[in-house]
């Protein structure tokens, strides 16, 4: 790693360091059909079916291999932000109801939206533009002061209060075996639900690419003589980054954010393009825009207020035993069974 930061500096190492992970969660993520919808639609129409069983051997696998990396001593994550910072439980709560909502109007969520654009799909390309430009209006623009009153209404300090492995009194390693066993029925009910054995293992790849980034944004910040944030894959952050970055500075600031995107987008294309499934797909009469368009407001918004998306609260976040992103991934379920229940009860308007 010192020999890297020498050559790159340290944006530079960690701009490369998210471009090979985004590479493999890419890969991974169009190669298993991860998607957090998918899996709540699953739950919500009662089939529990092979979606589900995907987003539990992504989740369970990430818990248990960044645990089990804290419990050997090779990662530590109580100074990175989703646990060292003051946070917010109302933001977590209010963002994460309104993610699950916008994810189901919207068809996808932000990692989704990517991965289904590198491959592709128009309306995930427009859909996640808007997530963009929203998350950015939140995060500085417009509606960045109702964001920040919404956050002042439940706060939690940072440290021990926002370490929910310290509220419940279990280390690392506790969590982590109790997460592989989780893992391993994860792994046995995919195989009673039929998913062929590749999907299970990108599956894998997904949560696996969660860890490397927590390490390896570790690894620079120790080796580092400067204060470098210890992150992992989140995309709402880093699409709005990489938006901005492109369209509003002469010069682009390496990160590990700035690198993760284009390398996802590497990733999911060059899997779509090995496995035959790279295609054009536009909006048609069955795909209305608007509903494509009001959910991104809602994930765009509703992610800044939740502190990441599916994946930077529910995976990223929730594999370091944030207590926040806890209860926003609950949210964010909840959001969406409702809104999935909502929409299955609303009468079907014919095709003109």
């Amino acid at each position: 790693m010192e020999a890297l930061i020498d050559l790159f500096g340290d944006a530079g190492t960690l701009a490369l360091a998210g471009g090979c992970v985004g590479v493999v969660f890419g890969f991974a993520a169009q190669r298993s059909r991860f998607c957090l919808r998918a899996a709540t639609v699953e739950v919500a129409e009662g089939t529990y079916g092979p979606r589900l069983s995907v987003w539990l051997i992504a989740f369970t696998s990430a818990l248990a291999l960044v645990q089990l990396l804290i419990s050997f001593g090779l990662l530590d994550l109580s100074e990175s932000r989703v646990i060292a910072s003051v946070g917010s439980l109302s933001c977590a709560m209010i963002g994460g109801l309104m993610f699950g909502v916008g994810m189901i109007l919207a068809r996808g969520c932000p990692s989704r939206l990517l991965v289904l654009a590198s491959c592709g799909n128009l309306r995930a390309l427009v859909t996640g533009l808007v997530v963009t430009l929203v998350a950015q209006a939140a995060f500085r623009g417009a509606l960045s002061p109702i964001r920040e009153n919404l956050a002042q209404l439940w706060t939690i300090a940072g440290g021990e209060e926002r370490d929910l492995a310290s509220v419940i009194g279990l280390s690392a390693q506790s969590i982590g075996l109790v997460a592989a066993l989780a893992l391993g029925a994860a792994l046995a009910f995919s195989r009673m639900r039929g998913v062929p054995i590749i999907q299970i293992v990108a599956s894998v790849g997904v949560g696996a690419a969660v860890a490397l980034g927590w390490y390896a944004t570790y690894a620079v910040s120790q080796a580092s003589f400067d204060v470098v944030p210890i992150s992992s894959i989140t995309f709402t952050g880093p699409a709005t980054d990489t938006l901005m970055a492109l369209v509003a500075q002469r010069e682009v600031t390496l990160s590990f954010g700035i690198g993760l995107v284009p390398g996802v987008a590497v990733g999911a294309g060059l899997a779509a393009v090995i496995s035959g499934e790279w295609q054009i797909e536009r909006f048609g009469p069955d795909t209305p825009m608007e509903r494509y368009l009001i959910g991104a407001v809602f994930m765009g918004f509703g992610a800044m207020l939740a502190g990441g998306c599916a994946v930077g609260s529910g995976l990223s976040g929730g594999s370091a035993m944030s207590l926040t992103s806890w209860f926003a991934v609950l949210s964010m379920w909840l959001g969406a069974l409702i809104a999935q229940q909502i929409m299955a009860r609303a009468p079907v308007r014919p095709v003109p």
